[in-house]
């Protein structure tokens, strides 16, 4: 009997460590199913982040786009506005110096006529207007009388004043000479 009873325990031994490793077993499998279910709950969460974040991506990348196609295209009108103003500048430079040439010219004939109406003057009356005027114009007379004339002037004219502008004649002349 005690062999019986042995033997009864080692048969139902197995069916018991069996059912005992089947709970656990199943115990086991529950827990990776419930783990299964989160991980592929996160896994979904994370799919739909990142879908989240590439949409953002992609509408950041349209909006930069967007603002680069701007800015090329205001870079453009600058462009064009500094070559229009370029343009314009060389254009004034040029009307500058055909103005510059004209008012030299009108200077000249000016001064021309001036020192006409001087070398028809008496040489009193011209030696006195020429003192009294500012050196620099009363010279630039003088150097457009011939200078028989000139030398009529200077014997009518105070003997300082004379010689101060016989020296600034010759300073000029010597200027014109170097160059």
């Amino acid at each position: 009997m005690k062999f019986i009873k042995r033997s009864v325990f080692f048969i139902l031994l197995p069916v018991f460590v069996f059912a005992v490793d089947k709970q656990k077993l199943l115990d086991c499998y529950e827990i990776f199913d419930q783990r299964k279910a989160e991980l592929e709950a996160e896994a979904e969460k994370i799919l739909e982040q990142k879908e989240a974040l590439e949409a953002l991506k992609n509408t950041y990348m349209a909006l930069i786009k967007k603002k680069e196609e701007k800015l090329k295209k205001k870079e453009e009108e600058i462009n064009a506005t500094l070559k229009k103003i370029e343009e314009e500048k060389k254009l004034i430079q040029k009307l500058v110096k055909e103005n510059k040439k004209i008012l030299e010219a009108i200077k000249k004939a000016k001064l021309d006529k001036v020192a006409q109406s001087y070398a028809k003057m008496r040489p009193n009356n011209a030696a006195n207007i020429l003192q009294t005027m500012k050196e620099k114009d009363a010279l630039e007379i003088l150097q457009k009388l011939p200078p028989k004339t000139v030398a009529k002037i200077f014997a009518k004219m105070e003997p300082k004043k004379a010689a101060k502008l016989s020296e600034a004649l010759l300073k000029i002349k010597d200027t014109h000479e170097s160059d």
